[in-house]
């Protein structure tokens, strides 16, 4: 239980701070450069929960890690449900915190479905505009080199120790990088949380921000099966 309830608050965290970043900072209408401050509130963000849960839990806050451990013989199967549930609990939970400070506005009323709370997607009137496929290559391909790295970086023969900073820091880069075509999602809770409260075309599009990173933790997890 404690260790699920870390999955949990570790994941409201990360959402409640990042998307934070986009629906309060508003930094997601000041893009290109609003991605920077998006990209270091998801990448600190994870770096401090990794070294603040990582002995609790294994910090994981995300399904698509969870997935990719299992899959390379590093999770036991047991446990795999209950995280994934509680990461998914935890995204709705920070989400949700984060638009109880959003109504709490007094210059005007908050619309959720019109102002969004930091929610990933594409298509038209989302960020750069891309299509669905552009969006689905780069969940897959962008989970894909974060996983790795996480399974490289806590490795055996890896510096434990820095695991954090590298996983922080590949976070950051990757937003920077691909933010325009999904907002990057790379994590199913991450989506699912903001989605639900947005409702319509978002949660219409939460599918691939599941399917897409979900099959990306199982190529990257079978492939480390011979990296302990």
């Amino acid at each position: 239980m404690k260790r699920l309830l870390a999955e949990g608050f570790g994941t409201a965290i990360l959402v409640f701070v990042g998307c934070g970043s986009v629906a309060i900072g508003s930094y997601g209408a000041a893009a290109p450069l609003g991605a920077l401050p998006i990209a270091l509130a998801f990448g600190l963000t994870v770096t401090a929960l990794v070294y603040a849960l990582g002995s609790i839990s294994g910090c994981h806050i995300n399904p698509a890690v969870t997935l990719a451990l299992w899959a390379a013989k590093r999770f036991q199967s047991r446990e795999v449900a209950g995280y994934v549930a509680a990461q998914l609990a935890g995204g709705v939970i920070g989400a949700g915190l984060l638009l109880v400070i959003l109504n709490g506005k007094l210059a005007s009323h908050f619309d959720v479905a019109a102002s969004g709370l930091g929610q990933n997607g594409w298509g038209a009137g989302y960020l750069g505009q891309y299509g669905v496929f552009a969006a689905f290559v780069t969940e897959f391909v962008a989970t894909a080199i974060f996983l790795a790295i996480i399974l490289g970086a806590t490795s055996k023969n890896s510096i434990v120790h820095a695991a954090g900073l590298a996983i922080g820091a590949a976070l950051t880069v990757i937003i920077v990088a691909f933010i325009n075509v999904t907002g990057v999602s790379l994590n199913p809770a991450r989506s699912l949380g903001p989605a639900l409260f947005v409702g319509s075309h978002a949660l219409s599009q939460v599918w691939l921000f599941f399917v897409a990173p979900l099959l990306a933790a199982l190529l990257v997890g079978f492939s480390f099966r011979t990296s302990q």
